[in-house]
């Protein structure tokens, strides 16, 4: 009795050498995206554990997770500047144009 593979067909001895090829490769893969994933976190500033929470607070302490504010806040904004002597006539009334025009 042969103690090797013998038994088996060369197809299934190839499609076998095949999948593992491709289960090393697949984990190859992952490992390097993890290290490279985990470098990028690293080098900008954040903890890889922790990383999801950091730029979620991040993000709302930006301008994205602050409310707009309304039309009437940002023309009294404007005129606040404009009593305190921060922006001239010309800067106001521009301001106020391109504030009511929605841009």
């Amino acid at each position: 009795m042969d103690p090797g593979f013998g038994d088996f067909p060369p197809f299934f001895l190839i499609a076998f050498a095949f999948v593992g090829a491709f289960i090393l490769v697949a984990f190859a893969f992952a490992v390097t995206s993890a290290v490279r994933s985990r470098k990028e976190l690293r080098d900008s500033g954040l903890d890889p554990l922790a990383a999801h929470a950091q730029i979620a607070a991040r993000l709302a302490q930006g301008p994205l997770g602050t409310p707009a504010r309304s039309l009437e806040q940002r023309l009294a904004e404007l005129d606040d500047l404009h009593r305190r002597g921060v922006i001239s006539d010309a800067e106001h009334e521009g301001a106020r144009r391109s504030t009511l025009a929605g841009e």
